[in-house]
């Protein structure tokens, strides 16, 4: 099935699309700009979804759910949140539809809204309306609350999964007596990103801050987490907010604190989406199809039958019987393909390009052997191995497939890091793509100029690494740390 592919390196952007769409993840909607995700791609949210909300609950969060609808005053009321959605809105201005003779269904004119409505790009106004009753004293603190939802942003330039209109994500929101309560939260939560994504997408990032010119609308500060895509260009994987007081003071969410005095509480957001889907399919898809970490696989092993008959499928299928209760009593998705309207090699294009981690096939030879021929996807390796010990045979090559595909992409990005000094160096670097570290003077003009010459931003200020001092490689201006650009999706 490899050759319905676009080759990666003579088109990547049509490589992608060309794998989203042929390997059943997703397919354009007739709205523009959205998608619909079928149902191997939404398996893959749903292994995600799973993940990350047990890492919320055992740091202490619960789940709610906010109305889609935010009041348009709400956006009003906090002046660089609504600077910054305000081109992305989508707006609800009447709630019935009529029959006109002449045009056919149109919009009542008499059922116009007293006030109109914004389908939510991002929860933070609707919640701090709501939390203003929920919050009085310090003993109602803290509160650490996500929500699984979707949201629309009315983006022009679109592409399934990476941007799209309207999207699936998690928005968590939480409020703190105190500071430095709401800074170390906001930490916590780039922490649990930062696991996530090495231990269950086995995609390497770099932890750090955006610049005052890339934060979120209404934060004080913006942390985020940089990876790095095969073709060079980086993808912002998720981002934690620290909003400081902003949002209380906006919608008058006072406490009363153990000195019984009344102050505003501080506050937090952080949120990943789908786009994590394309980061997956770009950090490890190759010209074979589809490439997924066994921890994210919808199904982790498919179990193929090479049977000439009937009798010899029967038998074959007593013989796997043990071999998958073995696996699914150890946590392993398992599928046993017994379609006998589809060839086996059929079966090993389809499961190789859907990105199955393990294939085996078992055939009457094998049965005699006491053999299977185990495939891995990542090396696309062969294997014969006796049936003995096989589950947890199974068990581990999973966790080496998990290690090896994060190892491979760790590799990817460091030999894609490069340190520059001069802009000259920095133009010329650009081009080849990747991960660029250089110093900056700390100024928007200077960010903006790069950004205008090259297409490269700054993706993000470590949090760790080399923090030597230098001089800028635009101005000659002082520089406290080298920071990181590239271009970016």
């Amino acid at each position: 099935m490899s050759d319905i592919l676009t080759k990666r390196a003579d088109d990547h952007a049509q490589w992608y699309n060309d794998l989203v769409l042929k390997a059943d993840l997703a397919e354009h909607s007739e709205v523009r700009g959205c998608m619909v995700i079928k149902p191997h791609g939404y398996a893959i949210w749903e292994k995600m979804q799973a993940a990350l909300d047990g890492m919320f609950k055992a740091t202490g969060h619960v789940n709610a759910y906010f109305p889609l609808f935010i009041p348009r005053s709400y956006f009003a009321k906090e002046a660089s949140h609504v600077e910054g959605f305000a081109k992305e809105c989508a707006v609800v201005t009447h709630y019935r539809l009529k029959s006109d003779p002449e045009k056919g269904i149109v919009v009542d004119p008499e059922a116009k809204l007293e006030e109109e409505l914004i389908i939510r790009p991002t929860s933070e106004t609707i919640i701090w309306n709501t939390y203003r009753g929920w919050v009085k004293s310090y003993r109602d603190l803290p509160l650490l609350v996500n929500q699984w939802a979707n949201v629309v942003r009315w983006e022009m330039r679109t592409r399934l999964f990476l941007r799209t209109a309207e999207f699936l994500w998690q928005e968590g929101h939480t409020a703190h007596a105190t500071k430095a309560e709401a800074i170390a939260e906001t930490e916590r939560m780039l922490e649990v990103y930062a696991r996530f994504a090495e231990e269950w997408l086995a995609m390497p990032v770099i932890k750090g801050l955006k610049t005052p010119s890339e934060r979120f609308a209404g934060a004080e500060d913006t942390y985020c987490i940089e990876a790095l895509m095969q073709d060079g260009k980086a993808l912002q994987a998720g981002t934690s907010h620290f909003l400081g007081q902003n949002f209380a003071k906006a919608f008058d969410v006072v406490f009363t604190n153990k000195e019984n005095k009344q102050e505003h509480v501080w506050a937090t957001s952080w949120g990943v989406s789908t786009r994590l889907i394309g980061g997956l399919i770009m950090t490890h898809s190759d010209d074979h199809g589809l490439v997924l970490p066994p921890k994210l696989a919808p199904t982790q092993v498919v179990i193929v039958p090479i049977a000439k008959n009937g009798e010899q499928l029967a038998a074959i299928s007593a013989y796997v019987e043990p071999i998958l209760q073995g696996l699914r009593a150890r946590g392993i998705t398992v599928k046993f393909d017994d379609d006998d309207q589809k060839k086996p090699g059929w079966k090993f294009a389809e499961y190789e390009f859907k990105g199955y981690p393990v294939r085996i096939a078992i055939g009457p030879r094998d049965m005699e052997n006491g053999t299977v021929e185990v495939a891995r996807r990542d090396t696309l390796e062969k294997q014969v191995m006796q049936v003995t010990d096989i589950v947890e045979k199974v068990e581990h090559l999973l966790q080496a497939i998990q290690d090896n595909l994060f190892q491979k992409a760790l590799a990817m990005r460091e030999r894609s890091t490069r340190v520059v000094d001069t802009y000259a160096e920095f133009k010329q670097a650009i081009e080849e793509g990747g991960f660029i570290l250089a110093h900056w003077d700390g100024t928007a003009e200077t960010e903006e100029k790069v950004k205008q010459e090259t297409k490269a931003t700054i993706r993000c200020i470590p949090l760790h690494g080399d923090r030597t001092p230098g001089t800028c490689m635009v101005t000659g201006a002082p520089s406290a740390q080298r920071v990181i650009f590239a271009r970016a999706y």
